[in-house]
Parts: C-alpha cells; structure tokens; sequence
C-alpha cells in the first residue's frame, strides 16, 4: 500500500491534534486543519488505509481515531516540526542560567527546572562518579586550631568541611600545605588520594592531624559517588493528564519512579544527542503508555550524565526534544573544564 505525502500529512494533524485534545480525530477536523484541499470522503478513505497499516486505532465505531505507538514512532522519526520559537528559547537559557552558580545547584534544580519548563516528569541521572580525579585542595583558616577543607574534583564537585589543625599553623603555612598536596594530589582518583594521605601521615612533616582528615573527607566522598543517582522532579505533572486520573494507572505510573535500578538503567546516556523512546520501547512495563526522552550532557573531563523527560504518549514531542537538546547545550557549556575552573 502506497504512503504517500497525503497520508504522512494526514497522520500528522491526527498525532498533533490527539496530543493536544486528548480525543479521537475524525475526518471534518482534518480537512479543515490540513490544508490539502480534498473532500472528506478521500480524507475517510486515507485514514481507513493508514488503520489498515497499524499507525491508526478506532476506538468506537462511530468515533475518529487515534494514533499507535507506530504512528508515535513516525511521527517522531520522520515529521516533526521545530518546537521552540527563537523568543522561547532564550527565556529557556535565562530561566535556566539565572538558577544555577555550581556543580551542586546544576544537579540539584535541574529536575525541577525541567518539569517546569516542560510541564511533565523530569528525570536527571548524575554522572558517574566512581572515577572522580582530584583537581585541588584548599585548606581556610577559620580559627585558631581548626581550617576549613576544600575538595575540588575534575567534574566540579565540591565538597568542604572543617577540620581541627595544629594551633601554630597559621594561614600562610595552611597555604604552603595547600599547594604542596595539590601539586601531590592533582589527576588522583578520590581512593588513591586517601591511601596517599594516610602514608603522608606516617612519613610527613605536615601536620598529621590535617592528612587525616583530608583521608577521611576523600572517603566519604568516594563512598557517596560509588553508585548511580537519578533525581525525579514534577512526579505529580502526570496527575495533570486525563488520561491518568485513573488511579490504578497513576499508582503504576508512580510505582515505576521508586524502581531506582530500572530507572537508571533507563536514563543510561544515549549515544544519540537525543533518544525517544515510545511505549513498550521504555522496558519498563509500567511506563508502557508512556514516553520518555533523554538527551546527555558532560561535565568537566568527560564525565556524562543524562537528562529526561517521561509523560503520555501524546506528548509534545517536538517541544520536549527541543527544550531537551537546549538544556543539554546549557548543562554542557557551564559545567565544562573552563567553566569549573574559572
């Protein structure tokens, strides 16, 4: 059976109108929004081959219809419009850049920033950290007898706490202890920093009160970044869809988001720029009737972490990859090497 431009641009008003109403399309609504100039009947005739194709269902006899997974599927692949008008855009780059200054705050609102944005579920998987490298130490004088301790990783994590000192190390030798474990330390992974440490402790003349509790903040550090975490921003958006004012498809929609494992295993970063992945595609049986979008970003020396987004099947697809794809951009240029170390 021939698909010709006339059903590619038949199924596109059907998907774009099902995603915004949320019910059957019939032929009437077609015409008028197609611009194809052909009656009806070639309309009702159009739609009955792209049924007999799989990219259509009837819900009800007398009903229009609505797309399948494999109408989603083209759609997505093959008719898309940009999503985003250029004054869009950037009131995306200033919304998301006015609420970021570091490692810790990208992380940590950028699930929400998303769900905003978008008005669906967020997903964010940080980077993989097992293989954090060390990319310099500062030791602060905050008292008499006790500093504050600065680690800084090559992926822009930071982390600090205070830590007692010898009460004859003034700011100039915290300093002069600063630069020498940097110049020591720097390019180590967060384990081989602390087995350092601890042998500097035994056979150094710095303070070994200060080596000890670098180790001990180093193993902290690394205990905190051995697994995977996925942060979930705006659960309750899919609450918003009438589709899911069915309790026992909000509960398993729900359900799906505390599956930490299956989750992450989802959002492992894509190899494309950005991955769509409609129904069954998701692996997750509750998220069956679902979409999800991922996009990946970089941080510092090539650590990756992925963003994403997860809601209906009628989603808008063009403005989620769009937003998706910017973000991605944002996240990328702000938490580079330059940017961690400026």
């Amino acid at each position: 059976m021939d698909f010709n431009d006339r059903k590619k641009r038949i199924l596109q008003v059907i998907v774009e109108d099902f995603i915004l109403t949320n019910t059957p399309v019939g032929s009437r609504t077609i015409s008028k929004s197609s611009g194809l100039g052909v009656s009806s009947a070639t309309i009702r005739n159009e739609m009955a081959d792209l049924e007999e194709m799989g990219y259509l269902i009837q819900p009800h006899v007398s009903a229009g219809r609505v797309p399948s997974d494999k109408a989603y599927r083209l759609y997505v692949d093959a008719l898309l419009t940009p999503g985003l008008r250029e004054d869009e855009r950037e009131s995306v780059r200033r919304y998301f850049t006015s609420r970021v200054h570091d490692m810790e705050d990208v992380i940590s609102l950028c699930a929400q920033t998303l769900s905003d944005l978008t008005h669906y579920t967020a997903l964010v998987l940080t980077p993989r950290q097992s293989d954090l490298r060390v990319s310099s130490l500062h030791l602060v004088s905050v008292a008499r007898g006790s500093a504050l301790l600065i680690v800084v990783t090559d992926s822009g994590v930071i982390r600090d706490t205070t830590i007692r000192v010898s009460e004859k190390l003034d700011s100039d030798g915290l300093y002069a202890i600063s630069k020498m474990l940097t110049e020591r330390l720097r390019g180590l992974s967060l384990r081989q920093m602390r087995e350092m440490l601890y042998g500097f402790a035994a056979h150094s003349d710095a303070d070994a009160r200060v080596l000890s509790g670098i180790a001990e903040l180093a193993g902290q550090m690394e205990k905190q970044t051995e697994t995977d975490r996925v942060m979930v921003g705006g659960a309750h958006n899919i609450l918003y869809y009438p589709e899911y004012a069915d309790v026992c498809r909000a509960r398993a929609f729900m359900d799906a988001l505390q599956n930490r494992d299956a989750l992450i295993t989802l959002m492992r970063p894509p190899q494309s720029p950005v991955s769509v992945r409609i129904g069954g595609e998701t692996g997750i049986p509750e998220l069956s009737d679902c979409s999800v979008i991922t996009a990946p970003y970089r941080v510092g020396r090539g650590h990756m972490g992925t963003i994403g987004v997860v809601g209906p099947m009628r989603m808008n697809y063009a403005r989620v990859m769009d937003t998706l794809t910017l973000v991605s951009r944002e996240l990328t240029s702000m938490l580079s090497v330059d940017a961690l170390e400026a």
